[in-house]
């Protein structure tokens, strides 16, 4: 019945897009107005990196702009994947992930942001960000707490939202692909009145996933609608209603019986660990956004930015055992009692011979989280000499979040290589018993910053700014802790010749930290700084080329915790370093060849261990290009495809003092896609070789496989 739906609903919106657009704009665009794909769109823009609109040669920072255009033609089916080529940045470092969207940005997890609010503040307590109700995305390299306030020292991930247009447009289409994946989306703008616009984008999702019983279904609806009286004021009200019923991809599969040899072969990529029909990764997200800026004058400027966000998330999940003892995690079980059997000496389980039965946790949540922000700062223009010229940003953001979760948790052992899942419990379809409350946290913060950035002679800029924030949480009601910090930023770049600018900065971070750690302190904020020198180069308007090396030092980072048998305790260390170069190219060269090159190396380590941390590979590198062919009577052809590397990467434990490498592996990715007139058909493929990977291997015991080949085709109508 869902699938008859959907089929409803597409096939309705195919029918009555030609008369849509005919009603709204008057007239079918011709199919030389549909975008192409553009690698170098918004690139001379700073976007978030500065909150002004500042050309990206006059910005001290590496920015860079992904164009929705750009990250559908990569295939990106997640947040996660629109990062696939980007300098400095470890794009899903955890495999395939339909729980949440992580990426590492100088070898440092990075916070995600939607249009400069951040988004995401707790772990499993909502659903992943669509990237369809995304424009752009945007990767800031380098600490941007002066203006994010806390905020990751490595960098931070912005997505802007699709706004409403006051020229009519849009799309309809179908999707079918890998994982039978089938849907329907639309993005439809345009004019509603004089002063009005509004736009309404929308995905409908019935999808499998390359892990078993786990699936992918998702129902997103977001309306928006712009007043714009005049030139100079505009305000954008923003809704989003978004429905997932999914589960967990990430099915932390035993070392032994993946990376390692088990007697048994080699689990399959599929294999799922759990309980079919209770396990279940299935939300709801309501969120309301208001955005507005009013022009006093071209030299002075308001923007005040707010939002709500409910979400409410029910987590039931299991994972194999594989932490009591990694290297051999296999137990030998009473047939009688079905309990395993003890060393009469040690009291230590005995070992599997056959390597088959494992130990099972089934761990259950429901959470609901609030979150409230606001962004409001204003803008003055304004000379101080006949060749000094000031761009002065002052603000005050303030943010209010609570996360509220009920746990439970149990013990079973199965069979890993031949699952009974019938004899699986189901705890009444609800949580394993006993549950309780396991997180009531609620946490706030207040900051005031300051930028200026200096113009000189139309050749040099100068960005100095300062931010004070405060900061606190209770936990259960409890008493509160509370927080201060003052975080700096400076930065120069330089036009020495045309096209050739050096810069360099120095950046500050912090960032608060709910929970505690495995010594049931309360984890203290992370601090940090970072020293940059780099290079852009613009040899013309189609090209961007950056090369930058950075030194970062990091404190109070959490870990995990080897002394104790919880695999998931962590600890604060002393200090991290992480330092490194990036490349970063960006062209089109004769015959609209466009072209995307990327290579970064990162040495990051924990101070004093001379290790690199764990699942950060130092070498990264991949190459993107794209070129359209005019076929005549209106068709074109655009053919692209791209390599991603990712180099091999070491986990530490107590069971593998020397380590466990997670090796290297290199992907091909291709697009396709034939216009006429209105009409295009895409078919996209990332993985397009099916090489079979690990994305990470821990010494903790488990391992995360890579995304399988992933193969889909898209009918659309633009209009």
């Amino acid at each position: 019945m869902k699938r008859v739906r959907l089929l409803l609903l597409a096939g309705a919106a195919l029918a009555c897009a030609p008369a849509f657009a005919e009603d709204v704009a008057g007239e079918v665009h011709a199919a030389d107005d549909v975008e192409r794909i553009l690698v170098t769109g918004q690139m001379r823009t700073s976007g978030a990196a500065t909150k002004t609109d500042t050309p990206a040669t006059e910005v001290p920072q590496p920015v860079t702009i992904i164009p929705d255009t750009l990250f559908e033609a990569q295939g990106a089916v997640s947040i996660g994947d629109t990062l696939n080529y980007v300098s400095g940045v470890q794009s899903n470092p955890y495999g395939p992930d339909s729980r949440v969207d992580g990426a590492f940005i100088r070898g440092i997890n990075a916070l995600q942001f939607r249009d400069g609010m951040r988004d995401i503040f707790s772990y499993y307590a909502s659903i992943r960000a669509d990237p369809y109700n995304f424009n752009s995305v945007q990767v800031l390299r380098g600490p941007s707490s002066v203006l994010f306030g806390a905020g990751s020292l490595g960098g931070i991930v912005n997505l802007n939202s699709k706004l409403p247009e006051f020229t009519a447009g849009g799309e309809v289409a179908l999707r079918y692909g890998s994982f039978d994946r089938l849907e329907a989306l639309a993005d439809v703008t345009g004019p509603i009145g004089g002063d009005l616009a509004g736009r309404v984008v929308a995905r409908v999702r019935d999808s499998g996933t390359q892990t078993d019983y786990v699936p992918d279904d998702r129902i997103l609806l977001s309306p928006s609608l712009t007043w714009a009286p005049g030139t100079e004021t505009r305000l954008t009200l923003l809704g989003l209603y978004q429905e997932d019923d999914g589960g967990s991809t990430s099915q932390f599969l035993p070392l032994v019986g993946t990376i390692l040899p088990n007697r048994n072969g080699r689990l399959p990529s599929d294999r799922f660990v759990g309980k079919p029909g209770w396990d279940r990764y299935d939300g709801r997200l309501l969120q309301g956004t208001a955005l507005f800026e009013h022009r006093f004058s071209d030299l002075a400027r308001i923007n005040l930015r707010a939002r709500y966000i409910d979400s409410d998330l029910t987590y039931f999940t299991h994972y194999a055992d594989s932490y009591s003892n990694p290297a051999n995690p296999y137990v030998l079980l009473d047939p009688v009692t079905g309990l395993p059997v003890l060393d009469p000496v040690t009291g230590v389980p005995l070992r599997d011979p056959e390597q088959r039965t494992i130990g099972l946790y089934s761990d259950g949540s429901v959470a609901r989280m609030e979150i409230f922000s606001t962004d409001n700062n204003v803008q003055l223009s304004f000379d101080t000499g006949a060749a000094v010229e000031h761009l002065l940003l002052a603000g005050i953001d303030y943010s209010w979040n609570r996360v509220r979760k009920v746990g439970g948790f149990s013990f079973e052992y199965f069979d890993i290589y031949a699952p009974d899942y019938g004899s699986l419990s189901d705890y009444g379809g609800g949580l394993p018993q006993p549950s309780a409350p396991s997180e009531d946290v609620e946490q706030d913060q207040i900051g005031i910053y300051v930028q200026d950035q200096i113009r000189l002679w139309d050749r040099v800029s100068v960005v100095l700014g300062a931010r004070r924030d405060h900061v606190s949480a209770r936990s259960f009601g409890g008493p509160g802790q509370s927080w201060n910090a003052t975080t700096f930023r400076a930065g120069i770049i330089g036009e020495l010749v045309a096209g050739v600018l050096p810069f360099f900065s120095y950046t500050e971070s912090f960032e608060p930290i709910s929970g505690t750690a495995s010594d049931g302190n309360p984890f203290v904020p992370k601090a940090g700084r970072q020293y940059e020198l780099g290079l852009k180069l613009q040899p013309n308007d189609a090209s961007m080329v950056t090369l930058t090396g950075y030194h970062i030092r990091e404190s109070n980072r959490p870990v995990d915790d080897p002394t104790t048998p919880d695999p998931f305790d962590q600890r604060q260390i002393g200090s991290l370093t992480s330092q490194g170069f990036e490349f970063e190219a960006r062209t089109v060269l004769a015959g609209d060849l466009q072209l995307i090159a990327n290579y970064s190396y990162v040495d990051a380590e924990e101070s004093g261990t001379d290790r690199q941390l764990e699942n950060v590979p130092k070498h990264n590198a991949s190459l993107w290009l794209s070129r359209p062919f005019d076929l005549g009577n209106d068709a074109t052809l655009t053919l692209a495809g791209g390599v991603r590397h990712s180099g091999s990467s070491r986990s530490y434990g107590p069971a593998f003092p020397d380590g466990i490498v997670t090796p290297s592996y290199t992907l091909v990715d291709a697009f396709a896609e034939v216009t006429w007139r209105q009409w295009s058909f895409a078919l996209n493929a990332t993985n397009l070789l099916g090489e079979d990977y690990f994305s990470a291997c821990l010494a903790r015991g488990d391992c995360f496989l890579g995304a399988e080949r992933n193969v889909f085709g898209t009918l659309s109508y633009r209009f």
